[in-house]
């Protein structure tokens, strides 16, 4: 059987409602009058970047595939490390299935694909979180080496290690070599710029709107190496966000409150040493642990105290439901405005500095996807699409099953999601 050409572009934190603006661009408007779209998209919960890449490749929510949060829980540590590597994810992958059926599979920045098996040319999302660790160093460890190698050797004077802008344009020259170079079967690839400027400058400002001017620019530099290279009409192509974000006045410390309960302990330098009972922040939302001897009756009486900063508490059973770590005592969501974070090092609440130099967010994810107009969208073109299709709805999980139906495959196992049909040109109708 003839290989399906597929190529994913994730647009980190881009949402339904950037559609608008993205329409006044020459390339997103290109790129939408072309494609089938779906309008609103539901994310995962809490909705965080890696933990939404995976259920795209997986088709199945954070709780089942394992990924359910960004970061591991160490509390002794002020920088946590991330779920950078793809032998933390519990379910088979897009890319996975990809593998299996023959296909050569590039990846730039996508999340949780350290050190692959399946994916020939890796440029994987990971940062140096060791004093002793350098960026470059720990990216070759964790990618493929001979392709990390040659991209640094030819675009490296663009990086300025993880910083963006640079780091898209540095991405997105490594993309359009690899396109020129391998053309390979299958591409991911995971635009990070918009993401980094909402969490500094917030949500809709003129700083967003010049880092998706600068996307609509990347955009068009991959889809011109595509037709250079005589590969863009006969591959689908699928475009989206994993996210949106809400603008932040204020974070959340709860376990200073746990602090002040007698629940854990600091070491000198700020960090947890021990603890019955700990917050491990979500941003818009958090997860709470307790160890078994723990009243949780005591705990929510604590949490309900506070009802200006949590909107919801999720019991165990509640959070499992939403698909979020069923190991979780409790799941709590915050007010608009609010943002939970890990440290008890701090007061309970701190506002966020005004100035875009503040070490907090001003824009921030990881809410419940059913707040209000905080859907992301997709848009996708190609062989066997429907280009007039229009679906006002559709949920995450489902854009795995979509993207692999439209290259002929499809998952080994049950998932959670299920294949856009009307996005697919039905026979007869062509």
């Amino acid at each position: 059987m003839k290989k399906q050409r597929l190529y994913i572009i994730s647009l980190d934190a881009f949402g339904a409602k950037d559609l608008a603006y993205a329409r006044t661009l020459p390339t997103f408007k290109y790129l939408l009058d072309r494609s089938a779209l779906v309008e609103k998209v539901e994310s995962i919960y809490p909705s965080l970047t890696y933990m939404a890449h995976t259920t795209i490749v997986t088709g199945v929510y954070p709780r089942k595939h394992g990924i359910t949060n960004n970061t591991y829980i160490q509390p002794e540590r002020k920088s946590p490390d991330w779920h950078w590597y793809a032998k933390d994810i519990k379910v088979p992958t897009l890319f996975d299935i990809a593998h299996e059926a023959g296909y050569s599979i590039a990846s730039f920045l996508w999340p949780v694909t350290g050190r692959s098996r399946v994916i020939n040319y890796n440029f994987a999302e990971v940062f140096a979180n060791r004093p002793w660790q350098s960026q470059s160093l720990i990216t070759l460890w964790s990618s493929s080496p001979k392709f990390i190698f040659d991209l640094e050797r030819k675009f490296g004077k663009i990086r300025k290690g993880i910083k963006q802008p640079a780091l898209d344009h540095f991405l997105t020259a490594g993309v359009v070599n690899t396109i020129h170079s391998k053309k390979p079967d299958l591409m991911a690839i995971h635009l990070v710029d918009l993401d980094s400027t909402r969490h500094r400058f917030g949500v809709d400002t003129k700083e967003t709107r010049a880092a998706i001017k600068r996307m609509d620019e990347h955009l068009n530099q991959i889809i011109t190496a595509m037709k250079e290279k005589g590969i863009f009409e006969e591959t689908v192509l699928a475009l989206f966000g994993d996210h949106y974000q809400l603008d932040a006045h204020t974070v959340v410390r709860l376990n200073q409150l746990f602090k002040t309960q007698g629940w854990l302990s600091e070491n000198k330098d700020g960090t947890i040493q021990e603890w019955d009972v700990l917050a491990k922040g979500a941003d818009g939302s958090c997860y709470i642990y307790t160890k078994p001897e723990v009243n949780l009756a005591d705990v929510k009486n604590i949490l309900e105290r506070y009802p200006e900063q949590i909107e919801t508490i999720y019991t165990q059973e509640e959070a499992a439901g939403l698909g979020a770590d069923d190991t979780c005592s409790f799941l709590v969501e915050a007010k608009r405005g609010y943002y939970f974070v890990s440290g008890s090092d701090g007061p309970f609440l701190e506002e966020i500095g005004v100035d875009g130099k503040s070490v907090f967010h001003k824009g921030v994810h990881g809410y419940s996807p059913k707040k209000e107009n905080y859907e992301t969208t997709l848009f996708i073109s190609g062989p066997g699409i429907n280009a007039n299709a229009r679906i006002p709805s559709a949920r995450l999980i489902d854009e795995g099953p979509t993207f692999l139906h439209a290259i002929g495959l499809e998952f080994p196992t049950e998932v959670d999601g299920e294949v856009l049909e009307i996005l697919f040109e039905q026979e007869g109708c062509q």
